[in-house]
């Protein structure tokens, strides 16, 4: 906590826990006023499937260039210009008249989430390296944007949500915000004169903890997007749940992802981060399995919530496992975060074709199997920590 005397490392904490949180928001707009944005553009479902993949796609680029461009021009230029998309973004939801502006605009939504997370990651790591809380703690303030953003959405929009465009005018107003806060965030050199300084470059494929790094993220993220992105679905169209109480599911697990956060941020300066994370994958195997074998609206919420806190500190403890290889070679989070969004990217699409082969609920069970890859993994990174540690 020494870099709180310091009034530049303090504003540096500060301005990157403000801009994940309305990274949060931004994250979640996109589903929650997709229904709104179909209606009033009268778009056809094939292209709204287009455009929310488009937002992956923005994502995953800018994990990778965001970080390769900050190589070149230095990282607060590369950040502020790729942050600049999120409030050009609502600028072509609000005044674009054609599919191809909005197509643009869920692009460009995913191109400031990536670099954000990107950005915001490296930064918050390099104050404290290797240290969970404060990582956590980042990811806590998406988690709490996540749970506002819906809050606001009802408050703005109304109960039929016939004042959405307010919403995006809000929207617009929190991305010219984030903009500014990176702006006065003040940054180190660039990412390509400390790689030179320490020896830096592509080294870091050499490392071991770099795979197993993103190995443990990857079939992690697999889990998260497709639980995230089917657990509606799946609790509707199996009758599980009825309608209403299948919507709640999302926010009940939000929730808990945030207390999951709030939790390990405060328990990662108490005990071992390696038990934690053993601890973690343990829980989340044990209560995916309640949650998909429930047939009990109280079995089924138990496992919910116990799966929420369960995974909301992985990513980022595993983060901070790598926190010392990030600040020795700046190019290495790039690569992790890229190479591991491919699972988010490719889990939702495979459960899909799953479910529509053999049934919904066969689809949701696909998703035990990277569950189990994931906690084999966590296990032996965690066993290679704690040896390196020694």
């Amino acid at each position: 906590m020494d870099f709180f005397k310091d009034k530049q490392k303090k504003r540096q904490f500060i301005n990157s826990y403000g801009t994940f949180l309305l990274n949060g928001m931004l994250s979640l707009s996109i589903g929650s006023l997709l229904p709104y944005i179909r209606d009033a553009r009268g778009l056809e479902y094939a292209f709204c499937g287009l455009i929310v993949s488009l937002h992956s796609v923005g994502n995953l680029v800018a994990s990778f260039a965001s970080g390769a461009l900050s190589a070149l021009i230095g990282r607060k230029r590369s950040i502020l210009l790729f942050n600049a998309a999120y409030a050009v973004s609502y600028l072509l939801i609000i005044f674009g008249g054609n599919n191809l502006c909005i197509a643009l605009a869920f692009f460009m939504t995913g191109l400031a989430r990536g670099a954000t997370s990107n950005c915001g990651n490296t930064t918050v790591n390099q104050l404290a390296p290797g240290q969970a809380w404060i990582l956590n703690g980042l990811h806590a303030m998406f988690s709490v944007g996540a749970f506002l953003f819906p809050l606001i959405l009802t408050v703005l929009a109304g109960n039929g949500g016939e004042n959405w465009i307010y919403v995006c005018y809000f929207m617009l107003a929190m991305g010219v915000i984030s903009w500014l806060l990176y702006l006065g965030i003040p940054m180190e050199q660039s990412a390509a004169a400390k790689g030179k300084e320490r020896g830096g470059g592509l080294a870091f494929f050499r490392e071991p903890l770099f795979y197993l790094c993103t190995l443990t993220l990857f079939f992690y993220l697999c889990a998260e997007q497709g639980v995230i992105g089917w657990l509606v679905t799946y609790f509707k169209d199996t009758g599980l749940l009825d309608a209403s109480l299948s919507q709640m599911t999302a926010s009940v697990q939000w929730a808990m992802v945030l207390t999951g956060r709030l939790l390990t941020a405060w328990l990662s300066v108490r005990a071992p981060k390696e038990r934690l994370m053993r601890l973690m994958g343990v829980g989340l195997v044990l209560f995916f399995g309640v949650l998909i074998t429930g047939t009990s609206p109280v079995q089924i919420m138990i496992g919910i919530m116990g799966f929420g806190i369960s995974m909301a500190g992985i990513y980022p403890t595993t983060v901070s496992f790598s926190g010392l290889m990030m600040e020795d070679y700046p190019m290495a989070w790039s690569y992790i975060l890229t190479m591991a969004s491919i699972g988010s990217v490719l889990m939702p699409s495979v459960i899909g074709k799953i479910a529509d082969a053999a049934g919904i609920a066969v689809g949701m069970s696909s998703v035990g199997v990277v569950v189990v890859i994931d906690f084999v993994f966590i296990l032996i990174l965690t066993a290679f920590v704690r040896r390196r540690n020694a």
